[in-house]
């Protein structure tokens, strides 16, 4: 599974190839300079934080670099296990056939990119092709979603519902009769859904842009 360390140390690695401290980095991308410091990289409460990645999308264009290499600098860290990793498009998730019942890929009509496998070789990658999740998510974002990773309150999950909705939302609240969603754009309604008509909820743990 990808890990916070892994994704702050690329980011450590991206200043470094850049001749730049991490604080070098935030203020060429036009950051707040204490952006990238490892005071950053963990909440009040003691939580692991991952950096936005509109922080590092204004990082990779700050130095010039693609996205590719910033996942090879991830790769670093996992031991070069990057490997093949199952996509499909959002819109056609939700159709029968592409996940067995306890949400892994199943079946034909995925494609593969390439991204860190870490220690978790059963992750897989959306494509976003709409502007229905913007600000969060825009069309041609990737996410890298895990169906093994542990669920807390406050992550980005993807649940499919039993009648095939594909849902992108944060979860706020999960219960053994229902789950609480928040909208990513924070200007629709809270969606709560009785667990009866959930088939499966994974985590998201990654987006490319």
């Amino acid at each position: 599974m990808l890990t916070h360390a892994q994704v702050w140390s690329a980011i450590d690695r991206l200043a470094a190839r850049a001749g730049l401290t991490a604080s070098g980095l935030a203020r060429r991308a036009g950051l707040d300079p204490t952006t990238f410091n490892k005071s950053k990289r963990i909440t009040a409460e003691g939580r692991a934080r991952w950096p936005s990645t509109e922080s590092i999308a204004k990082a990779l264009a700050a130095t010039g670099l693609s996205l590719q290499t910033f996942v090879e600098l991830i790769g670093h860290d996992t031991k070069g296990a990057i490997g093949a990793v199952p996509l499909i498009g959002f819109a056609e998730a939700g159709a029968a056939g592409h996940f067995d019942h306890n949400g892994f890929p199943a079946g034909g009509g995925w494609q593969e990119i390439n991204f860190p496998t870490a220690h978790d070789q059963r992750i897989y990658a959306l494509k976003i092709s709409d502007h229905s999740m913007m600000p969060a998510y825009r069309d041609g974002d990737i996410v890298i979603v895990s169906p093994s990773a542990p669920i807390r309150r406050g992550d980005r999950v993807v649940v499919r519902t039993r009648s095939g909705e594909m849902i992108a939302k944060e979860l706020k609240r999960k219960t053994a009769k229902a789950v609480e969603l928040k909208s990513l754009d924070g200007e629709h309604a809270e969606h709560t859904l009785v667990m009866d008509d959930v088939a499966w909820m994974a985590r998201i743990l990654w987006v490319s842009q």
